[in-house]
Order: C-alpha cells, then structure tokens, then sequence
C-alpha cells in the first residue's frame, strides 16, 4: 500500500513528480488498472468495477452505462515519495481529442495491451499519438488471466506493428487460470500474489521456477544489451562481465526510455488484483519528471522572441489551460498543466491569446468528478482553476509581466453532422445554452445555426460522440429534442462568367427607391472564397452605397438557385450602374445586387459542390488491395500511398493510403474499414475542400 510517511500537500521536489497517461485501445482494461493503483496508493479505499459502474474515474452516467471511457479524468496519488498525476484517455476513435489534449499536457505514458487482443487498432493510433509529442512510455500487459493470453505474441506485436524497442523486464509465470505471478528480471527473483487475501496487497518473493531459468537468463540477456547500449559507461562494465547492479540496471533502462530507445514491458491483471504494484514501481523508476524533459518553448506576444520557461518555481509563473469543464456546482472548470512558477489562489495572471487579465478564484486539486481546494499550486502540477471567465482549449496563462504563448493544440475536424430542435418552445434557450457549454467543453464539436432553415447542426466525430452529446443534454441539461438523421453540407457555385443588370424601382406617392447596378461574376478556383471589387468611374454609384451593394450579394449568396444552398468561389466586380439624387438608398441598392447576382447565377452554368475530405487510412500491407478497392468504389481519389518507416525493422509492413474522399460517401465507413481488416486498419479525415457533384448525383440532390 502507499508509504504512510508520504504527505499529500507536502511541496515534493520536481524530481519526484510524474505527469503521466494511460492509454489503450477501447476494453484494454485502462481504468480497470488506474483503479486499482488508486487502491493500492491509499487514494480510495474500494477497489471500483467497470462493469458494477462503480469505478472512481468513469464517473459519468454514460460512462457507467456503456462501460467505457468517454472523458480523460484526472487524479492524483503517492507512491514511495513520488507524487503522480495521472490522466485515465478514452479508448474509442470518437473520443481521440481527449487522449491528444492529455498527451500534449503529459511527460510520460503507461501503454496497455489486452494480452488476448495484442497491438490492436487504437492502440497504434494512441501510440503514433505519443510518437508525435516524443512522450516516453511504458507497456503493460494486462488480463494475463484470460483464456487466450500471450504476454511474448504481444510483445511481437508491438514490435511488428508499433516498431517499439519492446524489452520485457518481467516474465508472466503461467497464463490464463494458471497465471499466478511474474518473474522479475531485474531482481532475478519470483512474485507471487497471496490469493488469500483477496485484494492482492500482499505479494511474496521467492526464487524463479526451475523450468522458467532458462528463458528468465535468455530475457535478461536482452534487457541488459538496451541498457548497455544507452550508457557508455554501463556498456563498458558489461563488456567487462562486470555485473550490473539492480540500481544500474533502472538506471540504464531510464535513460534509454527517457530518450525513446526502449519500452520496458510489464505484464499482469489489474482485474484479478495482479501486476500493479511493481508497475507502479515502473512508473516512479522509468518514467520522467517534469526536470526531465526539455523545458517548454513559447513565443513573447508582443516581440515575437523565443520564450523558455525552466521546471522551476523560481521561472516566471506559465500555464496551459488543456480542458474545459462545466461544473453544476462550481461552474467552469478549466484544467491547466502548470510548467513554471507558482500559482496561488487570488492571483491575476495573463491570458496571452487573447491579451486580457484574469483573476484566479479557487483552485483544485481533481480526483475524477471530486474536487480538494488547494491555495497554491506548483511547477509541475496538474490543477483545475474556478473563476476564468474567458478562455478556450490550448490558450496560455502566464505571469502579467513576463507574457509567452505555448504552441496551441490542433483539434481534427468534427466529420459528422445531425440537426437538433428543441421540442418546445420552453426548450430554446436551455438547449442554446447547453450547447454553448458542451461546445466550450469539447473542441471537436461544433452547433452552427443554418440562417435559411432555422435548423441546429451539431458536428462531432462520429455517431458515438454525437450519440453522447445528445444523451448528456438530456440529463445534465434537462433539455427534449428531436434530432434528424446526418446531413451533408452541400456548396453552389458557377462555371461561366456572365454580366448581369440589376434594377430596382420602387414608386408609392412620396419619396420612391431607385437602385441600377451593373456586375461581372466570375468563377474562382477552388477555396478561392468570395471577392468584391467596386470598379464604378465617375460616382455612377455613390460611394455610401457600396457597402449596401457587397451585403446585397452576400445575402444573396447565402441561397444558391439550384438547391438553397450557400454560394462558394465567385468573384464580382460591380462595373456600372445609375442612381437617384433623391430616391436612392442603401436598401434599394442592397435589393438590386441581390436580384443582380441571383440572374447571374442562373445564367452563369451553376452546380453542386460536395465536402471532400482528406483521409489517411493506416493499414497493414496484406489488406491493401481490399482498401483501394472499396475507397475507389466510394469515388476516392488516390493521391498517395507511402510505406510507414517507424525507424525499426518491422515485419508487417504498414501502409498510408492517402485519399479525397466525399463526405457522403464516408457514413459508416468505420465498420466497413474493421470488417475488412479484422479490425487491423484505422482513419482519420478532415475536410479538405469543395469538389464538383457528378450530373448524375446532382439530379438527385436538386430533386430532394
């Protein structure tokens, strides 16, 4: 159990504090093991169950229900004098930006593998994830006690599909029913689980089983040459047959993780109670420090300079806020990773991006849904601050006279969109004002307002995600709504240049409305926008009515003539025109570029634009072929396909298969995709841009 003599509000020096995730594919058994190295660190004192819904960090009811994650939560614990943040990430494709947040907030990382299902397609998406913020981790191979586990097929696995350095620093003694400890290979020595007691609290250490001597020397051959090699010094006494020390040996596999050489590989299973104590050990003596990764780099807003802030609190006071959170006790809650200085509750910091002061109203220390208010926090920390009133994921708190900007996140695309209507008219405000908070808290989803039709369009992920927001605004928010099935957002534009006249005359007794305004439309190249020029000589249209005549074709373009839809890419130069000393005015001018632009429009040959999206599909070499073939039948463009080269020799060779695909063409591609890889394969896609509809989509499109 936790070291009673370690205290919780005690300042720890930095070196002794881990900022750490744990990530895996969805049922890997993620908060199954963060669960219980809460029970095993004194943090709770029952041991919570996935399935019962009784966990401490799937605290949502959704959460609950579905037996999945679908928030990172985060908490703290001690272990040995060590102080541990941790964030538990979802497992599921839909909720990918919870683990990218986290990660980019995070120094290191626990990566774990079902020992049944191995390397499976989240997994590799998590990894590439952690390879892009270069974060050190190590694995952990769970439900060893489950029919079919193969702790070395795994470990092969991660070899062959993740092209990780993966060195086994234990060995499972039996598996499935017959899993009753590890060989430890740093100690040369067996653990054993007492089974008597019931919660696995009480381990005992004896000598390895005859008939595993020989495969226990085999592994620590290999684990000592990964040590050798990331330190001279130790490669020199193992060259000599000196024998490395224990001490030596964490040493050794510390610098090599530190510098992404090498994934130790730990095995066990959290459910049975088995395997978590020494992977916390794992945790304080492989994984970094703040101190131990390169400090964090950041511009001044005002110079433009390069800003480095140290892991120190002496270094200026900086922040980023990573997640936003509403609470119904306490209101917004915004998660920040502190990397310099100190905060203490009260103070006024400087919100960098969006250049205006804020003052720190309380500050909390997070155990999934619960909060410990703290009065100071530190360098290093992981902390909620209550009070901020206006900022957004990936903004930067720095100290009011010192200011820097951290590089921001980058979010995917929502790739999915359903509307929503408030089934009463009591329901308005409280579904506006939901969606406000949950597009606050959730980067990746969007609620856009169709000017024509009224309708709401909520943008997510994927059907699950989309899924989720409904759901939570109907318990969280007391909000009933109705909700339409996916929708497309179709564009209009034009092929031809035309000229177009537009004259309105309006005479009713007294003052009249005159406005004559003469355009040239003409297509733009894709992305291209919407460009006005005024080109009039001679004051044939006064300059005060300019303005008038850009809104009138903006309005305009809001509804397109073949299908109401908006209009993209067209140029306009307003060339000609007359007015009225006396009847002119901006409404009349407004009104004539309108029907002006809805002329050309018709005569100017238009069509339908359609979203297409810039996908990447990660798949092993032996699927190929059945993936371009199904991508060509959903009207895929194949740019590119690029062999992935992860720096190590890898057996199973992976493709990216870069496509532009149509959105329409895309719902449902995900179960397609796992079926025809046995679920080896995964995407990502964002949009790219509007394309042109096909003549024979589009009668069918304006017919709707």
């Amino acid at each position: 159990m936790a070291d009673k003599k370690d205290n919780p509000q005690q300042r720890l020096e930095l070196p002794h504090v881990r900022n750490i995730g744990i990530m895996a594919h969805i049922d890997a058994g993620k908060t199954t093991v963060t669960e219980r190295i809460l029970y095993y660190t004194g943090r709770v004192y029952r041991i919570g169950d996935v399935d019962d819904g009784t966990t401490a960090m799937d605290w949502m009811v959704q959460e609950q229900e579905r037996g999945i994650t679908i928030t990172a939560a985060a908490t703290t614990c001690h272990w040995k004098k060590h102080h541990i943040n941790i964030i538990d990430t979802p497992g599921h494709i839909d909720f990918t930006v919870e683990v990218e947040r986290s990660l980019r907030v995070l120094d290191g990382a626990v990566a774990v593998f079902c020992a049944v299902g191995g390397v499976e397609p989240q997994s590799e998406t998590v990894w590439r994830q952690a390879d892009k913020y270069d974060i050190p981790r190590i694995a952990f191979v769970n439900k060893m006690d489950r029919t079919g586990a193969d702790f070395f097929r795994t470990v092969e696995m991660m070899e062959e599909r993740l092209g990780a350095m993966a060195i086994p620093v234990q060995l499972p003694i039996g598996s499935a029913e017959g899993f009753s400890g590890i060989v430890d290979l740093i100690a040369m020595k067996a653990q054993l689980w007492d089974t008597t007691t019931g919660d696995g609290s009480v381990i005992h250490e004896t000598d390895i089983p005859t008939e595993m001597e020989a495969m226990a020397n085999e592994y620590r051959e290999r684990m000592l040459d990964a040590v050798a090699e990331s330190d001279d010094e130790l490669l020199e006494r193992y060259l000599d047959g000196i024998e490395l020390s224990p001490a030596e040996i964490k040493s050794g596999l510390r610098k090599a993780v530190l510098h992404g050489k090498t994934v130790p590989v730990l095995c066990g299973t959290a459910l049975k109670n088995k395997g978590v104590q020494p992977l916390l050990d794992g945790i304080v003596s492989y994984l970094p420090a703040p101190t131990d990764v390169p400090p964090i780099v950041g511009v001044n807003p005002r110079t433009e300079a390069e800003e480095i802030r140290q892991a120190s609190d002496k270094e200026p006071f900086c922040a980023l806020a990573f997640k936003i959170m509403t609470d119904s006790h306490v209101g917004k809650l915004t998660y920040v990773r502190v990397y310099s200085g100190v905060l203490k509750k009260g103070d006024t910091v400087y919100n960098s991006k969006r250049g205006r002061h804020e003052r720190i109203g309380r500050l909390m220390q997070m155990h999934a849904n619960k909060r410990e208010e703290h009065q100071v926090v530190y360098a290093g920390d992981i902390a909620a601050v209550i009070g901020l009133k206006d900022i957004a994921t990936g903004e930067t708190l720095c100290d009011v006279k010192q200011h820097i900007t951290l590089e921001t996140m980058d979010f995917p695309m929502p790739v999915m969109a359903i509307a929503i209507e408030p089934r009463t008219q009591s329901d308005i405000d409280k579904l506006n004002l939901a969606l406000s908070k949950l597009a606050e808290e959730d980067p990746t989803f969007k609620v856009h307002q169709d000017a024509d039709t009224g309708q709401t369009l909520l943008s997510g992920m994927g059907e699950l995600h989309l899924e989720i927001i409904v759901d939570r605004l109907v318990r969280e928010f007391n909000v009933s709504a109705n909700v339409g099935n996916p929708e497309v957002a179709y564009r209009e534009t034009l092929l031809e240049p035309v000229k177009s006249v537009g004259r309105f005359v309006r005479q009713s007794g007294g003052r009249g409305q005159f406005g004559h305004v003469v355009i040239e439309v003409e297509p733009l190249e894709k992305g291209g926008g919407f460009v006005f020029t005024d080109e009039t000589k001679s004051g044939v249209v006064p300059q005060e009515y300019i303005p008038a005549v850009q809104k009138g074709i903006e309005n305009a373009m809001n509804t397109g003539v073949l299908a109401g839809y908006p209009v993209v890419d067209v140029s306009v130069r307003l060339v000609d025109g007359s007015h009225h000393p006396v009847d002119s005015s901006e409404i009349a001018f407004g009104i004539a570029a309108s029907m002006a632009f809805k002329d050309a429009m018709r005569r100017a040959n238009p069509t339908l634009l359609e979203p297409m999206m810039d996908v990447e599909v990660i798949v092993p070499d032996e699927y190929l072929g059945k993936v371009i073939g199904d991508l060509n039948s959903r009207r895929a463009q194949i740019r590119e396909t690029v062999q992935h080269d992860a720096g190590r020799q890898i057996k199973s060779r992976i493709q990216h298969i870069l496509v532009d695909v149509p959105l329409s063409e895309m719902f449902g591609y995900v179960k397609t995709l796992r079926s025809l890889t046995q679920g080896r394969a995964n995407y990502s896609m964002e949009f790219s841009h509007y394309s042109e509809v096909p003549p024979s989509m589009m009668e069918d499109l304006i017919g709707k």
